[in-house]
């Protein structure tokens, strides 16, 4: 008898990720057109801080941009670091988003100079180079720890970069809310040691 379960192929993992992420930063360009179209309505659902009504766009704020530029920013950190996370299974990737967004539209909201209004999806940026840089350590995995490495070698200039209180117009407490969220996210969400499955 064999004590292996059906598991996806590596093929499987990568079209599932990258559709995956495709479609989440599709959703994105999209959302900014129909922001443009409507006059920047959705501009209103950023986050303000320290107003209760504003809880509720805690989430929403993570899928809205203030312009086609600030949403190019984003898509190809989002869709890389995305990718690469998404490898390690989409149940798990949703659950680290999900922690990201919520600890960093939180702590957006309480933390966030009182004029300001906060949207994009950097914060989860930063959040998923957090969880790739610690995880491969966390987990002992050693293609986990070069993926680390490469990412910071890659990204690391720009998130020390965006942790800057210094720059002005851009929400470095949610850079930073977000990127100890996703090393907690490492921390909370690490896989077992994989098992090898023999026949008996």
């Amino acid at each position: 008898m064999s004590g292996s379960r059906p598991q996806w192929s590596r093929g499987d993992r990568v079209g599932t990720a990258a559709k995956l992420m495709v479609g989440w930063v599709a959703l994105l360009w999209l959302l900014e057109v129909i922001d443009t179209v409507t006059g920047h309505a959705l501009d209103d659902h950023g986050i303000v801080p320290r107003v209760p009504s504003e809880l509720a766009d805690v989430l929403p704020a993570a899928f809205l941009h203030f312009g086609f530029a600030h949403v190019a920013a984003n898509s190809v950190p989002l869709l890389v670091l995305g990718f690469l996370a998404a490898l390690g299974g989409i149940r798990r990737f949703l659950a680290v988003c999900a922690l990201i967004v919520v600890a960093d539209g939180l702590g957006v909201w309480l933390v966030s100079p009182a004029d300001s209004n906060t949207a994009g999806a950097s914060g989860l940026i930063f959040g998923l180079f957090g969880f790739l840089l610690v995880s491969g350590f966390v987990e002992r995995r050693p293609l986990g720890v070069v993926v680390g490495v490469l990412i910071a070698a890659v990204w690391g200039g720009s998130i020390l970069a965006g942790l800057a209180p210094t720059q002005s117009g851009v929400s470095w407490q949610g850079h930073l809310i977000g990127l100890v969220a996703g090393v907690t996210a490492a921390f909370l969400f690490r896989r077992a040691p994989e098992h090898r499955h023999l026949p008996a």
